[in-house]
């Protein structure tokens, strides 16, 4: 069910519920909460079923537990298809009918559309599957409001414009395995250089997108400033990779990047959620 992905997932939803305009209580805020994580882990079982040939030859995924013969195929088939259904379900009936068709949305984009269509097809993958990442903010402010306004489609772009450079930086120092597995991410196909490029040129992307929370006025000053800094060393960390020339000082800092840029967009998300609670009182 890929917990740690799981946790990223449940946490920018918890913030898209909390900072919205209307309150939820308690308990259709948990039941739903517990809809999102389901089928954030419903799309993982589906996603690593698909993808158990791949994973065993891969040194990141080869410890899955397909691979390592824990779960059998067919039973994380049908764990995931029963999964993403008991999700929908729970969400469409605790909150309403656009938070249970976003998250279907989320489930069949991710499985259908990334890991079948894209992934294994185009260097492109990680753009535009990022959408399915992106939406789980988008579904929290749907929970509380039951509508889609200008703020979850800021929340959305963050995540879907950080997404490049935070996959990318990985490929980097993971290409071996990537091309073991003929999988064509961008290092494998258009080679360091180019993959440093996108890296920068997305990381220089998030600065208007990070900031827009503050000029649509909700996020105070306080938000602003730290989102700033914080990007602009993600900036400073994209520009030295881009820089760095021995592969093996490229491969540290492409790490850095990727290790920096989980706990980036973690906080951006948690100053906002701070941001918003210093509003109420």
């Amino acid at each position: 069910m890929k917990p740690r992905v799981m946790s990223l997932v449940l946490f920018t939803c918890m913030v898209g519920l909390l900072i919205a305009p209307y309150s939820v209580d308690l308990k259709t805020s948990l039941i739903s909460l517990l809809a999102v994580a389901i089928g954030s882990g419903a799309a993982g079982a589906l996603n690593m079923w698909y993808e158990s040939d791949v994973d065993a030859l891969m040194s990141r995924t080869c410890l899955r537990p397909i691979p390592t013969g824990k779960v059998k195929r067919n039973q994380a088939l049908y764990f995931g298809i029963i999964l993403s259904i008991i999700s929908v379900a729970m969400l469409y009936y605790s909150a309403n009918t656009i938070s249970a068709i976003l998250l279907a949305s989320t489930i069949g984009f991710y499985f259908f559309i990334y890991t079948i269509w894209l992934k294994r097809k185009t260097p492109q993958n990680i753009v535009i599957g990022g959408a399915a990442g992106a939406l789980p903010p988008v579904i929290g402010w749907t929970i509380a409001t039951g509508t889609i306004t200008i703020e979850p489609i800021i929340l959305f772009l963050i995540i879907f414009v950080w997404t490049p450079s935070h996959f990318w930086a990985l490929s980097l120092y993971k290409s071996g395995d990537y091309k073991k597995a003929k999988i064509p991410m961008l290092p494998v196909i258009a080679g360091t250089k180019t993959t440093k490029t996108n890296i920068l040129v997305y990381s220089f992307a998030m600065l208007p997108v990070v900031i827009a929370p503050y000029y649509f006025e909700f996020a105070s000053l306080l938000y602003l400033v730290t989102a700033l800094v914080m990007t602009l060393y993600y900036n400073y960390l994209c520009l030295e990779l881009f820089k760095a020339k021995v592969i093996k000082f490229s491969n540290k800092i492409a790490r850095k990047v990727f290790i920096y840029s989980i706990f980036y967009l973690f906080f951006v998300y948690l100053i906002l959620l701070i941001d918003n609670a210093r509003s109420l009182f």
